[in-house]
């Protein structure tokens, strides 16, 4: 279905104001993380998976099951380990000595958001067991093949400071996530307000619930309708294309990347810049909407060289100098 500026306008406009409350009633517990939470929204906006990096203690567990909470949504968390299986996080057939058959049951990623934890800790095998998931939206158990819950939505975290006994993800499976966000220390004002409220032995950590899966469905259709001009589309292709080949945009980057950004960056770009411009209220995406969301989607997309590490640059420094060069429509 399709409307006129006005009416989009009035929607949108009606839409963002039932997502407000929600994140007001996340951040009555939640302190400093308003980013990642707005990032969590867009991914449950657009279907999208979420990294997150950050050090432990920065309520990465919390903020997700707080926002779950707050939508009546299943949240299961998966502690990631290196003894850890596939039938761990899928489940499996459990035999029945009785009846002398097999029944299934179900593992932790049947919920509608899952906290992958550490998921750098477990090997490749059960890193492709969820990540097949994530993509496939299915599971396959024996011979039968079931579908996941809807909505479904995988934030998984990983540790940037501890290397020992980590497993890497693979380059193609990390693009599988929409975005890799990454969480900083909170301000002193920020930690005297956690103080204030996690200082007790047992803190409320209660959130009264504001929306549905029900919600959520509705509120992507809106999204979906978010207008997107033919010059919007056209600067987000530049920018995924000159990470690849730079000197076509007049960048200075030779010998510093080694692969650029996949095609699923050029389309999380758009959507990631339409659930934003839903969240600030608009009807539109602007340019800005692409250049604020574009770092969280390519920063896990671009391989820098070992040039580039010899000068300190990682791909957050590649992507920066791409927005900064590349005109805005």
């Amino acid at each position: 279905m399709s409307y006129s500026p006005d009416e989009l306008e009035r929607i949108v406009t009606a839409a963002q104001g039932r997502v407000e409350p929600l994140l007001r009633e996340v951040s009555r517990v939640i302190v400093g993380l308003r980013p990642l939470l707005d990032r969590l929204m867009i991914g449950l906006l657009t279907d999208g998976h979420i990294l997150i990096e950050g050090v432990p203690g920065l309520a990465k567990t919390l903020a997700v099951r707080t926002l779950a909470g707050a939508m009546r949504l299943q949240f299961q968390r998966i502690q990631f380990t290196p003894d850890l299986l596939p039938a761990d996080i899928i489940g499996t057939q459990v035999f029945n000595p009785r009846t002398g058959e097999f029944s299934v049951k179900r593992g932790p990623i049947f919920a509608q958001v899952v906290l992958a934890d550490e998921i750098n800790r477990s090997p490749a095998k059960v890193q492709a067991a969820l990540l097949e998931a994530m993509q496939e939206r299915q599971v396959t158990i024996g011979e039968q093949t079931f579908p996941l819950a809807h909505p479904f939505l995988v934030l998984a975290t990983q540790n940037p400071i501890e290397h020992e006994g980590t497993y890497p993800l693979p380059e193609a499976q990390v693009d599988r996530f929409m975005m890799k966000v990454k969480l900083h220390y909170p301000s002193r004002d920020e930690e005297l307000l956690i103080l204030d409220r996690m200082g007790r032995i047992r803190p409320n950590l209660a959130v009264q619930p504001m929306l549905g899966p029900q919600d959520i469905e509705e509120l992507r259709q809106i999204v979906d309708q978010v207008y997107v001009d033919r010059q919007i589309n056209s600067y987000i292709v530049d920018l995924v294309r000159a990470t690849r080949r730079p000197s076509d945009y007049g960048l200075d980057l030779a010998g510093l990347i080694q692969y650029g950004a996949s095609p699923r960056a050029t389309i999380f770009l758009q959507r990631g810049a339409k659930a934003l411009a839903f969240l600030e209220g608009r009807s539109y995406v602007t340019p800005q909407d692409v250049k604020a969301i574009a770092p969280d989607i390519l920063r896990h997309r671009i391989l820098v060289t070992y040039e580039a590490e010899a000068e300190e640059l990682d791909s957050d420094a590649i992507v920066a100098r791409v927005l900064s060069h590349l005109p805005v429509p």
